[in-house]
């Protein structure tokens, strides 16, 4: 039998689902947040990214974060630090609803990756999800072996030139779900300016894809305004903004407030 996580269950319907970036190893802080925006109008977050890759969480905490997520209504999708196997394994294990892999250049880079998160014979994972079954709330051991290769979410990050130049292919690979653009790193690696017409280009580019090929197309986003432009181009999963970034422009502006300088905080130029 498959089995729905909120993620899958939530991109049934056609509206942007939202999601945020978590760095900091804090169960508590995911919690805090999922459940103060659940009582959002229209409802809270379907996601959460949990960033192995450049935040300060490593496999020890994926077990606790997971379930902390789940218990909220959310999908934990970690992202981890690079496309080996085992990084894959560890995090299915925990308890990850999807997994995100960094820096997918070419159509074997996903094969390899769609691999890594499927049992044979679809793929290479190897078995051992003592703890995987729960963050999926109402599924018992056995239910999770045989509907973990539909039921959890593989998505790949399009994030440099080359993975621009493939990512027609790379979205027609059979069993990933999802591609996610990394504005930052996408700048960076195409030697462009983040904002302008070619770093736009590619990223209508890899929308269109994703679309084309029956793919969810997901992006990263540092604050609401470039969330709701996202959201209303078509993406299907938009991340409006990072822990530390909603800490940090919170405290500026109450502090600015505490000193008469109200408007006076600068956007944030990073995550």
């Amino acid at each position: 039998m498959s089995f729905d996580t909120a993620i899958t269950s939530a991109l049934k319907e056609p509206s942007t689902k939202y999601g945020f970036w978590l760095t900091l190893p804090s169960a508590g802080a995911a919690k805090t947040i999922l459940r103060s925006a659940s009582f959002a109008p229209g409802g809270g977050f379907s996601w959460v990214l949990v960033d192995a890759e450049h935040g300060l969480i490593s496999d020890q905490h994926y077990y606790e974060l997971a379930n902390a997520i789940a218990s909220e209504g959310a999908s934990p999708i970690v992202r981890v630090p690079w496309s080996e196997e085992w990084m894959i394994k560890r995090a299915l294990d925990a308890g990850a609803h999807g997994i995100l892999t960094p820096m997918c250049h070419t159509p074997d880079d996903a094969k390899r990756i769609v691999s890594y998160c499927k049992y044979p014979p679809l793929g290479s994972r190897g078995y051992g999800p003592m703890y995987a079954s729960h963050s999926i709330p109402g599924i018992k051991a056995g239910e999770y072996d045989s509907g973990a290769d539909k039921g959890l979410m593989v998505a790949v990050q399009i994030e440099s030139r080359s993975g621009v130049d493939n990512v027609e292919e790379i979205a027609k690979v059979e069993g990933l779900d999802a591609l996610l653009i990394g504005p930052f790193d996408l700048a960076k690696q195409m030697g462009v300016e983040r904002g302008g017409e070619e770093h736009e280009a590619a990223i209508q580019r890899t929308l269109k894809a994703a679309k084309a090929a029956g793919k969810k197309a997901a992006i990263f986003c540092s604050n609401g305004e470039q969330a709701k432009t996202r959201a209303d181009q078509g993406f299907d999963m938009v991340s409006i903004i990072t822990d530390v970034g909603i800490l940090e422009s919170g405290f500026l502006r109450e502090l600015g407030t505490a000193k008469g300088q109200d408007g006076q905080a600068k956007e944030r130029g990073g995550y």
